[in-house]
């Protein structure tokens, strides 16, 4: 059978595809001199404002302008070696020989937001030590298992010291949302759960209210006492709009300057032929979106299933069916990271190319000769709905019933983390460090646990069956860049041997943004987020 993208449009995308929007919505202008900059994001409310809690990435988009990190990226696009690293409040730092001892030299006379004070080196143990204590926080245990110490030297000077050596730390997880530094002084003033409604950050916006309404979401005013420049828009407003259509028409009518873009077949060809003059930024490779088997899970737990279940999914036409975002991965890691497979590396028995008849093979073998039926669920967004019920198509016709429930995406990640699913779904963005996707997805540490204080390894993988956490270990251990990428590759085809995951596809995450609004620069790479301080209404 042959996937096209008329198959599988979204139901909200088809949706909206009927719609008959006027030349009035289409030509209506953003009103030039506005003060608020207003975004809308697919989710139905916020879950959390503190940067090491969050898992919802419409969340982040308020997150990274009221809180700054040690380091940042370039503009729009993922540093492509360590020397592209930018200062933020850190204005410089030093690492030792074997790439274990980082000191930074802090920002002088960075303010925190309300009067909360200057910062400090305590701010950023504090932060960090956070990140290190797991009765407090599991959800980013992983990022941060290399991370051994954190030292207030002087007031304005801090050393993180790791276990490990890792050249690429500080364009891996130092940039990362969760590495975000807040004020030790509110937090313990406020306590866990106020902090996550009203936190204090440094960052070019802080917070002005929360809406009771949740679709009107997150109001943020520009810092008065911000220590780089002031953003060109006074007010961010980051709004959860999870329907589709509302959304879209809420782009068109003016109502909103950007929105979260539908990752699903058929639906940028139809935005753009109704209204030509928007801009599409994306992001790429984007999220890797990934499977995951519930390996403590009947027949999950027979490597034959799992073998079964990937020779049955053609990855490359749901990268076809999922263009122009959509692109084909063979690894963990995408072609365009440091030591990522492609099409001429993969070696042949971890490929996994569509083969019904090898999938009926293993089936049968597994004790399955006519298949068999099983439950799962999935986030009725468009980028994860579109692709499991691809997935469930291509299944079926191998004797495999997935009977797939769609769940609001804000619950979806709030169960799943729990661990309750049984073919588990991510979509996240990683920095161009290999090891950092496969260290938060597949390492013991970062099993997913019933409280959802756990980490995203959905399959508990190194936990239920050995993993690759000795491999991770000596991996992390090597300081030559060109060994650790080998090492890397190895791991891949341990990982694409014992199936505890399946790589899908990389989707660039996109946002659409209307025609008088210029974002400042060019996104090329990077989170699913990007700051907006740069942005502009066209006078």
């Amino acid at each position: 059978m042959t996937l096209t993208r008329r198959a599988f449009v979204g139901r909200s995308g088809a949706a909206f595809a009927g719609l008959a929007l006027t030349s009035t919505f289409a030509a209506r202008a953003i009103a030039q001199g506005s003060d608020t900059l207003r975004i809308a994001l697919s989710a139905r409310g916020f879950r959390t404002l503190d940067p090491a809690r969050s898992i919802q990435g419409a969340d982040e988009w308020a997150i990274i302008h009221m809180f700054d990190t040690l380091v940042d990226m370039p503009l729009g696009r993922f540093p492509d070696s360590v020397e592209e690293v930018q200062p933020s409040l850190a204005e410089s730092w030093t690492a030792s020989e074997d790439s274990r001892t980082w000191t930074f030299k802090l920002r002088p006379d960075v303010q925190f937001h309300k009067g909360y004070g200057p910062l400090t080196s305590e701010d950023v143990k504090f932060s960090f030590d956070r990140l290190l204590n797991p009765e407090e926080l599991g959800v980013r245990s992983a990022l941060y298992e290399n991370l051994e110490s954190v030292t207030a030297d002087t007031p304005d000077t801090v050393t993180l010291q790791l276990k490990l050596p890792d050249p690429l730390f500080i364009m891996g997880t130092l940039l990362h949302h969760s590495a975000s530094i807040v004020s030790k002084k509110a937090y313990e003033e406020k306590g866990t759960e106020a902090f996550e409604r009203d936190p204090i950050g440094t960052g070019p916006y802080q917070l002005e209210s929360v809406a009771e309404d949740p679709s009107q979401g997150i109001l943020l005013a520009a810092n008065p006492d911000y220590w780089g420049e002031a953003p060109l828009v006074p007010r961010l407003q980051t709004m959860y709009i999870a329907d589709t259509t509302a959304r879209t028409l809420a782009l068109m009518s003016g109502d909103i300057h950007m929105m979260e873009g539908v990752r699903a077949p058929g639906w940028v060809p139809s935005i753009q032929a109704q209204s030509p003059g928007l801009h599409f930024d994306v992001a790429s490779p984007g999220s890797f979106f990934t499977i995951s088997f519930n390996l403590a899970a009947p027949p999950f737990d027979d490597v034959r299933v799992r073998q079964a279940v990937a020779y049955l999914i053609d990855r490359g036409q749901i990268a076809e069916a999922m263009a122009p975002f959509g692109q084909r991965t063979w690894g963990i890691n995408p072609p365009s990271f440091p030591g990522g497979f492609t099409a001429e590396t993969i070696p042949e028995e971890i490929r996994y190319e569509r083969n019904v008849e090898k999938a009926k093979e293993l089936l049968a073998e597994a004790g399955h000769p006519n298949g068999f039926s099983f439950k799962a669920y999935t986030s009725q967004r468009e980028d994860y709905s579109s692709i499991m019920l691809m997935i469930q198509q291509l299944l079926r016709e191998g004797g495999v019933e997935m009977e797939l429930e769609l769940r609001d995406h804000t619950a979806f990640h709030a169960d799943q983390a729990t661990g309750t699913n049984t073919l588990y779904q991510r979509s996240a963005a990683y920095p161009p460090v290999p090891t950092q996707a496969i260290s938060e997805q597949l390492a013991a540490t970062s099993e997913v646990k019933p409280d959802g204080s756990g980490g995203p390894n959905f399959s508990r993988y190194g936990v239920v069956v050995p993993g690759i956490d000795e491999m991770l270990a000596a991996t992390m251990a090597e300081s030559d860049l060109e060994k650790r990428l080998a090492m890397v590759r190895d791991m891949e085809v341990k990982i694409l041997t014992d199936l505890p995951l399946l790589p899908i596809v990389t989707n660039g995450y996109m946002m659409v943004r209307a025609a008088d609004l210029d974002l400042g620069y060019e996104v090329q790479s990077g989170y699913a987020h990007w700051r907006l301080t740069k942005a502009s209404f066209a006078g």
